[in-house]
């Protein structure tokens, strides 16, 4: 396969037994991603650092030991969020995480979670984001569902 053939967006989605608003209350509070990280590449975020617009930056410690700067660049209250990470104080590398959640009913809500790196410039990150798939989003999707339907 060649670079132009390369699909550079991962995505999954599954039904979710609980409200909009309460599941999006767990994404956009960094503090509380690291609970439902299916990578397990978050280590914790500090308190008070809740997303409410675009331009907003949230910092995350990762496993590495380095701290990550989160660009917000797409954000609808209850609806969708996305950021764009880079290291701190430096250019963001070229891709994004995006959160979009779609009411089906009372209690019931389509979670899609996607991964973009099509404009992704870093070439040491590249092996990492071709491993990001569907099934590693998939992960994050079910433990925040774990999470929002048992309460």
């Amino acid at each position: 396969m060649t670079d132009a053939d390369e699909t550079r967006v991962a995505m999954a989605e599954r039904e979710v037994a609980a409200p909009a608003d309460r599941i999006f209350e767990l994404i956009a509070d960094p503090e509380q991603q690291p609970r439902w990280d299916g990578m397990d590449n978050l280590v914790e975020a500090a308190p008070g650092q809740r997303v409410h617009a675009v331009g907003d930056v949230f910092t995350m410690l990762v496993h590495t030991g380095s701290v990550r700067e989160n660009h917000v660049v797409e954000f609808e209250e209850g609806r969708r969020i996305a950021w764009r990470p880079s290291e701190v104080g430096k250019p963001q590398p070229g891709h994004l995480w995006r959160w979009e959640l779609e009411p089906l009913g009372p209690g019931k809500t389509l979670v899609r979670h996607t991964y973009d790196w099509t404009d992704l410039t870093d070439e040491n990150r590249i092996p990492r984001a071709r491993r990001t798939g569907a099934e590693a989003l998939m992960a994050s999707i079910d433990r925040l569902a774990s999470l929002v339907e048992a309460s």
